[in-house]
């Protein structure tokens, strides 16, 4: 499998002439793709983006994608900030640092599991038969220790004729490189990057303990920044959270325990911190994968203004009633 980075243009211009005021847009959350709705928006009216795109982990959601489809996804939207941004605001992306996806290009190797073995017979124990039977095949090597011809193919080839390595591998492939260059091919620079260290997270855990992968109890916020002058105020702060964790690197922050609402819902603690940290009241917060609303009901509720818009009208509606239910 190649990997082609689609090639972006320089800053978009306005899609009409007379665009809608900044107000029309406000404090409403918009259905449509991200990158058409990101267009219609007035220049220079975000103080913050705050987003979650999705992963290409095979939720229902992102079925539809190709891996092509997905990185055009979230180039196209990081494209379309780089205009609605003011000067020196900041757009933040909490995403996984890997992505995890089939590739019938890899090499395919059966993993030898040597704790977990059903059957005891050993890749040794074959070749000793076979060296006093050379002749025989797999199922007759196979009646002569008792066992599955599976399990002959298993220990001599590390394949499995009934499925594992008959089908294709799943290939790890780093997005961190993908976002950055993505963003200063418009002008957004990488400022700075937070580690979101939650719980391990068994349901949406893309593997478990058959191999060296390690379980998924990370994610990043990686935060660009649109050259201008940035206001440093540790007003917006108290002193304890300061040194607890708003100049820390790593954000301990149990994830969601029931995705009820959206099958990757983070919680509502993320998005605080980042709309405390880098933002402050009467801003304009964006979140264009907005969900199930959690940041803009998180910006609603710290008397922000916001923006949310998602593809998909169920999630749009949904976010909309519960942000609705947050007091102005």
């Amino acid at each position: 499998m190649t990997f082609e980075l689609p090639l972006l243009d320089c800053i978009p211009e306005m899609v009409s002439s007379s665009p809608p005021k900044t107000k029309d847009w406000i404090n409403k959350i918009h259905a449509g793709d991200s990158r058409e709705v990101l267009r219609s928006l007035p220049p220079g009216i975000i103080d913050l983006s705050f987003w979650s795109p999705p992963y290409f982990v095979g939720k229902n959601y992102e079925a539809h994608l190709t891996f092509q489809d997905w990185q055009d996804l979230l180039s196209g939207v990081i494209k379309e900030h780089a205009r609605v941004m003011k000067d020196g605001a900041f757009m933040v992306i909490n995403i996984s640092d890997i992505l995890c996806f089939v590739d019938h290009d890899m090499p395919r190797y059966m993993a030898n599991n040597v704790r977990n073995k059903k059957v005891a017979i050993t890749r040794n124990d074959i070749l000793k038969v076979k060296k006093e039977s050379p002749h025989a095949n797999r199922h007759e090597l196979a009646k002569i220790l008792g066992c599955s011809e599976q399990t002959i193919q298993r220990r001599l080839e590390h394949n499995n004729v009934r499925g594992g390595k008959n089908t294709a591998a799943t290939k790890v492939f780093s997005v961190a490189g993908l976002l950055q260059q993505w963003a200063e091919s418009v002008g957004l620079y990488l400022y700075d990057r937070r580690i979101w260290h939650k719980d391990p997270c068994w349901a949406n855990s893309r593997w478990h303990s058959n191999s060296y992968r390690a379980v998924d109890e990370f994610e990043y916020l990686y935060i660009f920044w649109k050259p201008g002058i940035v206001e440093v105020d540790r007003n917006r702060l108290r002193k304890n959270e300061w040194a607890e964790w708003g100049s820390r690197g790593v954000w301990n922050i149990r994830s969601v325990q029931r995705n009820g609402r959206h099958e990757c819902e983070f919680p509502e603690m993320l998005a605080e911190r980042v709309i405390r940290l880098l933002s402050d009241p009467g801003d304009i917060v964006i979140d264009p994968f907005v969900g199930s609303g959690t940041t803009t009901a998180t910006a609603k509720k710290l008397k922000r203004k916001y923006i949310g818009i998602d593809r998909l009208k169920e999630y749009t509606k949904l976010a909309e009633i519960r942000t609705n239910k947050i007091a102005d």
